[in-house]
């Protein structure tokens, strides 16, 4: 591939709900630049950007896939985004690293769900945007309906650029209003529009005149005066407006059949601003913030935007330049990890196939493989120039499931694993449940967890089976208690004698106080911390139902102990002994977690949403609207929540979104806690027998 220098370079990122049409579209692209000789097909898993066995298996993409595409001179790096809602991470990696973005709407279904959640990300990340209304060649396919259903999700205008030349198996090419021509099939020649057509393209024309004129006071004051533009001004005009963010401009294609191909790839050369023509990025210098602009003579610093592992290649970063050139063969340093790194060969990617390069300029996006200690989210720099970027914020995961491993050899891999998948993937993370000895895995939601289990045996090698996480229930006592127990053993030679009577109480803020209240020498304090050995070990595998026990003040007020046979050992198991009759006397009861959630949600979801929570034994605390949208707030048990992801989302048809936090501990229910405790005791007496 040629090199491309900064002004040549376009990045734009390819979002919409799943099955628009983008991994189509940029296989189209490819086909008609003649990158490939042939089209690929979704399914029959030919196409370049699904590569992955995965992906190829399901017919959906997962992950980013970088497809630089070459036209008129230029590179136009497309990333190919999932549309699945549980891959979200990826698109907001994608859109990290763009400077426009392509929405495509599928000319059937209109806007969805996943089109309000690219929308609002891209407005997030203030990017310019173009509508692409995809697929005008499927039967029912309405372009003006399919747009009026746009217009409701957005405050930004939408102006067509292009109108559809004919609709569903009619669907011929295009009609460009800049150049006021029709351009069939893929639209590498030009007619003149049809007659019966002239009318609505006349008018068209007049709205996309008055947004570009808007782009610029001189051209507004020559468009209100009466006065023509010429194409080169109204060109310009558009170019600024659309760049400032004051309209998007709108297109019709059909990816699949390669309709509306070329006018489209001219938009995106012609309007997409380069990495030159956005602002400027800040990063964090040894001397407070930087200003940095795509300028191969700026100080280095690159963004690494994803990370994936290759069974063959090894580990391949993607990394986005912002500033300076990188070069092939070099060292550079990785100040998130404070270390240096050595690059080998720097490859641009299209889909799976590698093309070696020997410089990066500014505002390019290519990848390196073996990299050792790069993980996504991290910037390379100069080591005499340290520079760090933000990250952009990830949702947080919801979805949890307990994972544990197959067998003996998957044991010793499982954790090395689950960091490897985590740092590629930020919006999965991991964590050892101390109170339920279990592995959490957290994702976006069943999809996102099966997938990176899968990728765990494909590319780890490691073998993992997942269930429903445990509950982390606790145990705690209500009343003071009190009890003595004597611990005596007489078998041939020394026995073992220990004695011990104590108090225990409730305790508010704190998770365990012990006092020494023994006097007159009756048990020598030499024996205390074996005392409080066999209380602590009591109190981490519970009492009532095998759950951690807190909140309790522990005194030791008697005992006796025996000058020959009293053992440290003697007085550990008489203090485990006399600590559960205690907590038998002190009321004991389990306490369960209890979660504060924040479910956001549109208007008409929330009758269904409020008669839901009353199934989970929610307590409200409010409710408000916000952009339109209602909010509920409320305290609701994490036994409740466990499938939420799930339920939330086949309520809402997957608009309604939450968010979770701990809370505190509060005591189960009566008839629930008795259900919990014999489950419990069931489960502890199979590990027993196994």
């Amino acid at each position: 591939m040629k090199e491309y220098t900064t002004d040549s370079i376009r990045n734009v990122a390819l979002v919409s709900h799943s099955s628009a049409g983008k991994t189509m579209l940029a296989e189209a692209f490819l086909h008609f630049t003649g990158a490939t000789t042939r089209l690929g097909k979704i399914e029959d898993g030919t196409t370049t950007a699904d590569f992955e066995d995965e992906e190829v298996r399901r017919g959906i993409s997962l992950s980013t896939a970088l497809i630089p595409v070459e036209y008129r001179e230029h590179k136009i790096n497309l990333l190919d985004t999932p549309g699945y809602t549980d891959f979200v991470g990826e698109v907001i990696s994608a859109l990290r690293v763009a400077d426009g973005a392509v929405v495509l709407i599928d000319a059937v279904s209109g806007a969805e769900v996943g089109t309000e959640i690219a929308l609002n990300y891209c407005e997030q990340f203030n990017l310019p945007r173009f509508v692409v209304i995809n697929k005008m060649n499927r039967d029912n396919a309405d372009f003006a309906k399919a747009l009026d259903s746009v217009r409701e999700l957005v405050s930004v205008r939408l102006v067509p650029l292009q109108l559809p030349w004919g609709e569903k198996a009619g669907f011929k090419g295009v009609i460009d209003l800049l150049s006021m021509k029709a351009y069939a099939g893929s639209g590498k020649t030009a007619a003149e529009i049809p007659a019966d057509w002239l009318d609505q393209a006349e008018t068209a024309r007049m709205e996309m005149i008055e947004a570009a004129a808007e782009g610029e006071d001189t051209l507004l004051e020559k468009y209100l005066e009466g006065e023509e533009l010429s194409a080169a001004e109204i060109m310009r005009g558009l170019v600024n407006a659309f760049q400032a963010g004051l309209f998007a401009p709108v297109f019709a294609a059909a990816g699949s059949a390669e309709i509306g191909l070329a006018p489209l790839l001219d938009a995106l050369v012609d309007l997409m601003p380069s990495p030159l023509k956005r602002p400027t990025v800040k990063a964090h210098g040894k001397d407070g913030e930087e200003e940095l602009q795509a300028l191969d003579s700026g100080p280095l610093a690159a963004y690494v935007w994803k990370t994936t592992a290759d069974p063959f290649v090894g580990k391949i970063t993607y990394f986005r330049v912002y500033s300076g050139m990188m070069t092939s063969d070099s060292r550079i340093w990785n100040q998130s990890k404070s270390a240096e790194e050595r690059v080998g060969t720097i490859h641009l990617l299209r889909g799976k196939e590698q093309l070696a390069v020997k410089v990066v300029h500014a505002g390019d996006i290519a990848t390196v493989p073996k990299l050792n200690l790069t993980s996504t989210g991290d910037t390379l720099c100069d080591k005499g120039h340290p520079l760090t970027f933000d990250q952009p914020t990830y949702p947080s995961a919801l979805y949890q499931v307990a994972v544990s491993p197959k067998s003996q050899s998957d044991s010793a891999k499982i954790s090395t694993t689950l960091t490897r998948l985590a740092e590629e993937d930020p919006t999965l993370t991991w964590h050892m449940e101390p109170s339920t000895n279990q592995t959490i895995l957290q994702g976006m939601g069943d999809q996102h967890i099966d997938v990176a289990i899968r990728k765990a045996e494909a590319k780890f090698q490691t073998n993992l089976l997942t269930q429903e996480p445990r509950v982390p229930y606790q145990e705690s006592i209500t009343k003071q208690g009190q009890a003595q127990y004597r611990h005596k053993k007489q078998t041939g030679g020394a026995g073992q004698f220990g004695e011990v009577a104590m108090r225990i109480e409730p305790l508010q803020d704190e998770d365990y106080t012990f006092s020494w209240d023994v006097f007159g020498g009756a048990v020598s304090s030499s024996y205390q911390p074996a005392i409080e050995k066999g209380i602590k070990s009591v109190m981490k595998e519970g009492v009532i139902a095998g759950f951690p026990l807190g909140h309790v003040k522990v005194s030791v007020y008697d005992g006796k102990e025996h000058p020959v046979d009293s053992k440290p050992v003697a007085f550990e198991i008489a203090a485990r002994e006399c600590f559960k009759l205690a907590v038998k006397d002190a009321a004991p009861v389990l306490l369960e977690p209890i979660m504060l959630v924040r479910i956001t949600v549109p208007e008409a979801n929330m009758g269904d949403i409020m008669g839901d929570l009353n199934t989970r034994r929610a307590r409200v605390q409010g409710m408000d609207t916000e952009k339109g949208r209602s909010v509920v707030t409320a305290q609701v048990p994490l036994a409740e929540m466990l499938r939420y992801t799930t339920d939330l989302r086949s309520i809402t048809g997957g608009r309604g979104v939450f968010t979770m936090e701990y809370s505190h501990h509060e005591v189960v229910p009566a008839h629930l806690a008795s259900e919990i405790i014999a489950a419990r005791q069931k489960e502890l007496a199979a590990q027993r027998e196994e």
